[in-house]
Formats: C-alpha cells, structure tokens, sequence
C-alpha cells in the first residue's frame, strides 16, 4: 500500500473516532455547559476531562490532515517528475549495418554530478570500432612507436679532430727505429680520438604504417570495451572543484587508480579542470590526442558521447576511405 493510502486510512479512522466521540458529547450533556452547583465535584471533573479530549483529537486531526496533504502532493509531483524525465537512448543507422557479422555494442550513458553512479541512458556502438579483435602484436609496435619517436640519444664520442691536441708528429719520421706515427690523438692511441663512435643528437624516429596506427585504436578501444573499462558519461560537468570529489568518485564507482577523460572540446570545464590539476594520475585530453598509449597506460577511460561519436567517425571514414592506396605506400619526408 502506497502513502497516499496509508494516510486515507488514518483520516477515516480519525473521523470516525470524531463521530463516537460526538455522540458520547450529546449523551454527557455537561461536557459543553459550565458546571451547575448542583453536580458534584466528580461530575465537573469528567466535564473538564472530556473537553480537553475533544480538543486534543481535534488538533491531532488537523495536524493529520495537513501533513497528509503535503504528502500527497509531493508524491503527485514525484509522479509527474519521472514520468517527464526521457531516459537518453542514442541509436544510429550504419550504412554497413547490413554487412555486419556482429551486433552492435550497448553502453550506458552515466552521470558524473553526483557521486553515486546514474544510469541516464543508451548508446549504440559501432562494432568495426569498439568490438574488434585484439591485437596483442598490433599494440606492442604502437607503443614501441610511441616510445621511440620521442626518443634521442646524446651519448656522443669525440673523433681525433675533436681531441685537443696531436697537431705535431710525435717523433721523426725516419731515425729513432720507432714506428711511424702521425698524431698521439690517432684512434690506435690511448686517450686518442674515437673512431666510428656515437654522434649526438640521434633520433630514433620512424614512421609505423598507417593502418597499423588505426589497428591499434580498435583493439585498444575494443579491449577497454570489453574489460568494463570504457564508460560513457553525457558530459564533464561536476559540481565542485574538489580534488576529493575526483577521488570519492573513482573509488564508488570502482573505476581504478588511474583515469583519463576524453571530450570533444580542448578547453575542459573550469571545475574538472580545477579538481584534477593536483592529481597526477588523473589527466584530461582533448579527442584528436587519444592515442594507444594514454588508453593503456591509464586503468579507466571515460569519454564523452560526442567524443565517442567522434571518434567512431573518424575511423569509420579511415577504414572505407577510397583513396586508401595513398597512405599504404612508403612514407615519405614531405608526407607529413
């Protein structure tokens, strides 16, 4: 039985305990008339007593009937709260969907305005993107790549025209029954020049192919995917700047100790913004900088829907691009 019932119930009972109680009043005549001298001092007394009865169930009545009122209006509005609030359910036509062997992936849509998780609704994701085949060997030479292109090595070994010193010949050519030397900073010298040694600065770039680059993305976002690792919220708003709000949130919801958020914009809001600047294993990015060692290196990714729509674009259009052949062949110097 609902409250609204339960409080019916009470003003009926109350009600008739009113009746009964009125007509005991019409019986006991000297309840509302003032005490004669006649009566006695008992009968005076039970008078006093059934007055202050009736008053009392009259003001509990009243008290009754106005928080019974107040409930019933406050669950009439919570009704029409929920029955105006439309879940979001995101489901889009694929102009391949007709050729796909896998069905699509669903996702819930969260909150991130309150701590405690809210499922505000659905979203359809392409398969060919977020349910694709790992890749174990795919995701090594991504990440190698990443690691080696920003890498430059400055060990450095002088060469004997780099040593000081060694201009003259160190004795007579002919004469001192010696073999012939040139220079005391030769490379067959000790504290001679270096031959063959290291030079510095040296880059170890080099570019991976670019459908090995678009591999990567798939399996690591269809990996995150599959692992309950990936979560959708509907945008980055929170309502404090809190660094402690990041953190209760991570550990209610279970999300890890590390934790990259992904949106459209590059210019995050102000109190996500704030409330990560001091956690060093919480970063934000923009979504033209996801790559497949940020996604790895962090336990939890949370994009945004526009962001995920985005990205799911971007590879779609790679992936069925017609003028493919372009970025298969060598890479050149003034490709980039």
């Amino acid at each position: 039985m609902d409250c609204s019932a339960q409080f019916c119930d009470m003003q009926l009972s109350n009600g008739a305990m009113i009746g009964a109680l009125r007509d005991l009043k019409r019986l006991w005549p000297g309840a509302k008339r003032a005490p004669t001298p006649q009566k006695s001092k008992k009968t005076r007394k039970m008078s006093i007593f059934i007055g202050n009865l009736f008053r009392n169930i009259k003001r509990s009545y009243d008290q009754v009937s106005k928080v019974s009122s107040v409930v019933e209006s406050q669950l009439v509005n919570n009704v029409n709260n929920v029955n105006n609030v439309k879940p979001i359910i995101t489901s889009r036509k694929y102009l391949d969907e007709d050729y796909l062997y896998i069905q699509k992936r669903q996702v819930w849509i969260e909150n991130l305005d309150t701590v405690e998780e809210k499922k505000l609704g659905l979203s359809e994701l392409h398969p060919a993107i977020f349910a694709d085949r790992p890749r174990i060997d795919v995701l090594y030479q991504n990440i190698r790549w990443q690691r080696m292109y920003k890498y430059v090595n400055f060990a450095h070994g002088k060469s004997r025209a780099e040593m000081p010193g060694g201009g003259r010949k160190p004795w007579p050519q002919k004469g001192t029954g010696r073999a012939r030397q040139g220079s005391i900073r030769a490379p067959h010298w000790i504290n001679g020049g270096q031959a063959h040694g290291p030079r510095s600065p040296t880059t170890h770039f080099y570019m991976l192919p670019f459908y090995v680059r678009i591999a990567g993305l798939t399996s690591a976002l269809s990996i995150k995917l599959a692992q309950d690792d990936l979560h959708l919220v509907n945008d980055l708003e929170i309502p404090t700047n809190s660094p402690e709000f990041i953190e209760s949130l991570m550990e209610e919801r279970n999300w890890g100790p590390s934790l990259l958020f992904v949106d459209v914009e590059d210019v995050m809001p102000e109190n996500i913004t704030l409330a990560t600047d001091d956690l060093k294993h919480v970063n934000l990015m923009p979504v033209y900088g996801l790559n497949v060692y940020s996604m790895l290196k962090h336990d939890t990714l949370v994009l945004t829907e526009r962001a995920a729509r985005q990205i799911e674009a971007k590879l779609l259009h790679h992936l069925h691009r017609p003028d493919n052949i372009k970025f298969t062949r060598a890479f050149k110097a003034d490709q980039a």
